[in-house]
Formats: structure tokens, sequence, C-alpha cells
């Protein structure tokens, strides 16, 4: 017993999320890809894509992101230590983040139900008003 408790304090820290809102994106990102229980290629390519869009990144760098968003993601037990890093941005900032999670969600032309309310829920953690996330749904739709 003693073991488990000295492994547990040794364990790396956790990524502080708010000095890097873009892994916290990149994490809800990567999440929501699985959502559904299975990434196509179509919605990989829709992460990175968003993620080197938005950022301006390299490939090498999205990589990185993913790859690093990828282990957050299998280690969170929510969506607090995400959302709390990004619900303080600048509205334009959380609007273009609900697009970025459309985009996605609507990479392989479906929208799966848990895709669906993952984003409802993430935009009301964020402060994206329902109207808002309706919005940017229909228009990410069209150009799907």
């Amino acid at each position: 017993m003693f073991d488990a408790i000295t492994r547990l304090f040794a364990q790396p820290e956790t990524p502080h999320f708010h000095n890097e809102p873009r892994l916290a994106v990149a994490a809800l990102l990567v999440h929501l890809s699985a959502v559904d229980g299975q990434v196509t290629d179509d919605e990989r390519a829709a992460v990175r894509s968003a993620l080197m869009d938005h950022y301006g990144l390299a490939e090498d760098e999205v990589d990185r992101l993913v790859a690093q968003a990828t282990r957050s993601d299998s280690e969170a037990v929510d969506f607090y230590r995400f959302t709390s890093a990004i619900a303080s941005l600048e509205e334009a900032e959380r609007l273009e983040i609900v697009r970025m999670m459309w985009q996605v969600v609507f990479a392989d032309g479906k929208n799966h139900e848990l895709e669906d309310n993952m984003v409802w829920r993430i935009a009301e953690l964020i402060g994206v008003s329902a109207r808002d996330r309706t919005t940017l749904r229909k228009q990410m739709s069209r150009s799907a």
C-alpha cells in the first residue's frame, strides 16, 4: 500500500492548461473525434487542420501537440481541466473553438448524437450561447 501511495505522488505533474490553452483545445478536439467510438482519417485530418490553421502550426508542431493532447485526454476524468483553461478567453476565441469542434464533427459527413452533446456541453462550459452554437453548427454543416 505504501508503494502505491509513493507511486501516486511520483507521477509527473499534469500540464498547466491555463498557461497553454491550445493544449486544452487540442485535447477537446481529440476527445471529440473519438466520442462516437471510432476515429476516422477525416476526423484526424480535421483536428490537425483546425489546429494548424488556427494556431499557425507547422506539421511537426501539430504532431507534438496532438500527441500531448491525446495523453492529456486519456488522463482526464472530466472536461473541467480543459474548459477552465479556455473559459476566460475572449468571446471571439471561444466562438472559434466551437467552430473548430463543429469542423471535426462534420469531417466524416455525420453528426452523431454523442458529438452533438459534447459540443453542447463544452459550449455551455466556456460561455458560448445556444444561439451562437446553433448558428455555427448550421454554418459548418453546410460547408461539410
